[in-house]
């Protein structure tokens, strides 16, 4: 599915990246600053990396013996951030909708109405981004990603922000996302318990190595 073999020099460390995802869903867990937002970035192209190669499903991503760089938007990988960054003048519809244009018809692996209904929308279509909670807006950039009709979707600590009255509403959409649309995905988090809500296969990044290891706790310490 994933094999990433890969170095990058971020400013305060060598990431270093020895990775083949079968599973379904790959958490990763760490501290601040230990190179998780990079690890997705070089996956998803935002960032290159200093030598190695990225595949996925049989197609070369990057390779630096071979100087292969296939563009972001080529990738059919999808990333959410922290923040929403949903375009304000745009109501949700359009939003959802700006992502699935995009796509020919024969090419998009979700449709509008399941994707409105599994993240339970409708009842927001017509809200501009003010006008939404902060756990309503991610739950539209989730939905804006899907529409995109990724093969892999990538996320960036999505929970951040978010008291934990709305984190225990968004996870069982996260869950639901897992469970019907057999979608891959690899979760970046810093609280281990929201992998374990997942059942997610967990790695933990530290200091620029990826190893198997969980922390008994149930956090990670920033």
């Amino acid at each position: 599915m994933l094999k990433c073999n890969f170095q990058y020099q971020h400013a305060d460390f060598m990431l270093n990246v020895e990775l083949e995802m079968q599973q379904q869903l790959l958490g990763i867990v760490g501290v601040s600053g230990c190179g998780k937002s990079t690890l997705l970035k070089n996956i998803v192209g935002l960032l290159k990396p200093t030598h190695g190669s990225i595949q996925f499903n049989q197609q070369i991503l990057f390779d630096s013996q071979q100087k292969i760089h296939v563009p972001m938007h080529q990738r059919k990988i999808a990333l959410i951030f922290q923040n929403a960054l949903l375009f304000p003048h745009m109501n949700v519809q359009q939003n959802l909708c700006y992502a699935e244009k995009l796509i020919p018809q024969a090419e998009r692996k979700f449709q509008f109405n399941e994707i409105v209904e599994l993240l339970e929308l409708t009842h927001l279509c017509q809200r501009k981004a003010h006008q939404l909670s902060g756990g309503e807006a991610q739950r539209v950039s989730i939905g804006r990603a899907l529409l995109s009709s990724p093969h892999l979707l990538l996320l960036d600590e999505p929970l951040t922000g978010l008291d934990q009255q709305l984190k225990q509403q968004i996870l069982p959409f996260l869950q639901r996302i897992k469970d019907e649309l057999n979608l891959p995905m690899i979760y970046v988090t810093h609280h281990l318990e929201e992998l374990k809500y997942l059942k997610a296969d967990i790695l933990q990044l530290d200091q620029g190595q990826l190893q198997h290891r969980q922390n008994p706790k149930g956090l990670i310490i920033e």
